[in-house]
C-alpha cells in the first residue's frame, strides 16, 4: 500500500540527466578564457605572489573546463552523435589534454588552444541541437 502512495505518478524521460537546456559548452569557454586571461596577466607581472596566487586561480578554472567538456562527453553526447561526428571522441580527448596542458603552463599560446578545440566541441553541439 505505501509503494503505490509513494509511487511517481508520471513517468519522464530525457535524453541526458535531465531535459536539454542545462548542457552548454560555453560552461568551458568561459572557464578556459580565464585560463588564458590568468596566463596573460602572469606574463605581465613578476611578483612571486601574484604569480603564486595566479597558480592556483589558473588550475582551478582549468579544471572546470575539464570538467564541463567531460560532461558533455558522457552526459550529453549520444552514440548517434559518435556516429554522426566519429572525430567527437579524439576532440574531446584533445580537449581534455589541451586544458591539462594550460593548467600546466604559464604559456598564453596553451590556454588559446585549448580555446580551439572547444570552439569545435561548441560548433558540434549546437549541429546537434539543430
Amino acid at each position: 500500500m505505501l509503494s503505490r502512495l509513494f509511487a511517481p505518478k508520471v513517468k519522464v524521460s530525457a535524453h541526458c540527466d535531465l531535459p536539454c537546456g542545462v548542457y552548454d559548452p560555453a560552461q568551458a569557454r568561459i572557464e578556459a578564457e580565464s585560463v588564458k586571461a590568468v596566463q596573460e596577466k602572469m606574463a605581465a607581472n613578476d611578483d612571486p605572489h601574484f604569480q603564486a596566487r595566479a597558480i592556483v586561480i589558473k588550475e582551478q578554472r582549468a579544471e572546470l573546463a575539464k570538467h564541463h567538456v567531460s560532461v558533455l562527453w558522457s552526459d550529453y553526447f549520444k552514440p548517434p552523435h559518435f556516429e554522426k561526428y566519429p572525430q567527437l571522441h579524439t576532440l574531446v580527448n584533445d580537449t581534455l589534454k589541451a586544458l591539462s596542458a594550460a593548467k600546466a603552463s604559464s604559456d598564453p599560446k596553451t590556454g588559446e588552444k585549448a580555446l580551439e578545440l572547444i570552439a569545435e566541441i561548441d560548433r558540434i553541439f549546437w549541429e546537434t541541437k539543430a
